[in-house]
């Protein structure tokens, strides 16, 4: 058995660890507990038959076939073998019995724990109706990548319904792959409620000049279909769009169906305090987090892929930390996106901000960093194909600065 004696057993109490979700922040907690020390019984349940995989190259590497299935995963099986698992893949949580400490699958098992870390990310957001709709696609799993891949070997007539980063990365390599693609957006500009009107501005220049045509600032009805397969979507203002494929992109539900009636507060993800503890012995990490956030003390949910693997190593550490001695949960989120030539890199949160200034390069020259901030402090950085001149304005985000003191900086003050 791996670890480092019974450390984790003698400090916590703690002897059998469940953690449900077969993903990157699953896997992370699990390799965390090992590596600290925990030699007790640990259980990890993934609903997919996989094992725990990496889904940014979805809409990316393995959409476009430069990569096949196999370089997403995130250990080779036997890493994940010398963990000392009962893994379980393949088999669904059903509920949670939060008073017996007790999960049960959907094989008809029950499973009890001193510990239970909840990793089940998040689920495609989709359309009313379109369920087995035949060319409909999201982009979440595999499968989903998969399917849609093999779609776009057929140089479609595609619609992407949304205009995030995922459905944003999908047109790119799309466009690549020869499809004719029309991105739909409820927005006025596509990606600038992330991003603010100028960058979003960038993004969308560098779509139409690669051939994908916009239709903004409106909402998609309904999708069109014949014969129980789509040909289209319907507009909000009447308009139609031919189609032979429909990507919809219009964000993701956090997993947690399955804690209806356990206890376990979960609106927006499973409510956590700051150091990702939920209460009865339950935690939380990924996408289906939602934790007070120790510096605003506003609830925070965050679908970033390196937050994943952040919050799953910070729950390993304050399980065997022992009562009263958990860390608060406070990282500098970062995100990034590949899209054509574009290599974009986010730090902090930059939805929501009320400042932002290019503090080097230029829009013209498709390389430059932007500082955003909000309420007179920095709180996030983006960076537009300049990846090491970004990393050393993370600093600013991370002591959130205040964004006068920042704008006299040598940093800044040469834009100001």
């Amino acid at each position: 058995m791996p670890g480092g004696g019974d450390r984790g057993k003698r400090v916590t109490g703690v002897s059998r660890v469940v953690v449900v979700g077969a993903s990157a922040a699953g896997l992370a907690a699990a390799e965390g507990l090992r590596r600290e020390g925990f030699t007790g019984s640990l259980t990890l349940v993934g609903e997919e038959e996989h094992l725990p995989y990496d889904r940014p190259p979805l809409s990316k590497q393995l959409l476009s076939g430069e990569w096949d299935s196999e370089r997403l995963l995130l250990r080779a099986p036997e890493a994940v073998e010398a963990l000392g698992l009962e893994l379980r893949l393949g088999v669904r949580a059903e509920s949670l019995d939060a008073a017996a400490r007790e999960v049960k699958l959907s094989d008809g098992t029950r499973v009890g724990y001193d510990a239970l870390v909840v990793a089940t990310g998040a689920s495609a957001r989709r359309l009313p109706g379109t369920e087995g709709v035949a060319g409909v696609h999201v982009l979440r799993t595999l499968e989903d990548a998969l399917a849609f891949r093999e779609a776009l070997g057929a140089r479609p007539r595609l619609v992407i319904v949304g205009s995030g980063f995922v459905g944003a990365e999908a047109a790119a390599v799309a466009r690549k792959l020869g499809a004719e693609v029309t991105m739909v957006t409820d927005v006025a500009v596509p990606l600038a409620d992330a991003l603010g009107p100028e960058l979003g501005q960038l993004l969308s220049d560098v779509h139409l000049e690669h051939g994908v045509r916009i239709v903004a600032g409106v909402l998609v009805k309904e999708i069109l279909a014949k014969n129980g397969r789509a040909t289209g979507v319907r507009l909000a203002d009447g308009r139609m769009v031919d189609a032979d494929e429909v990507l919809v992109g219009i964000g993701a539900r956090p997993g947690t169906a399955w804690l209806e009636g356990s206890g376990i507060a979960a609106a927006n993800g499973v409510e956590c305090d700051s150091t990702l503890y939920a209460g009865n012995g339950v935690w939380a990490a990924g996408d289906v987090a939602c934790w007070l956030h120790p510096r605003t003390g506003e609830p925070t949910r965050i679908e970033h892929r390196t937050n994943a693997s952040e919050q799953g190593l910070a729950v390993a550490r304050n399980i065997l930390a022992g009562p009263g001695k958990a860390a608060p949960f406070d990282p500098v989120p970062y995100v990034w996106s590949d899209q054509y030539d574009l290599k974009i890199q986010i730090y902090g949160r930059t939805r929501g901000a009320d400042e932002v200034r290019i503090v080097e390069g230029s829009v013209e020259d498709r390389k430059l960093v932007a500082l955003y901030g909000k309420g007179g402090r920095v709180c996030g950085v983006v960076g537009v194909n300049l990846p090491r001149a970004t990393r050393t304005y993370r600093a600013l985000v991370a002591e959130a600065a205040e964004w006068d003191r920042a704008r006299g900086t040598a940093l800044i003050g040469r834009n100001a």
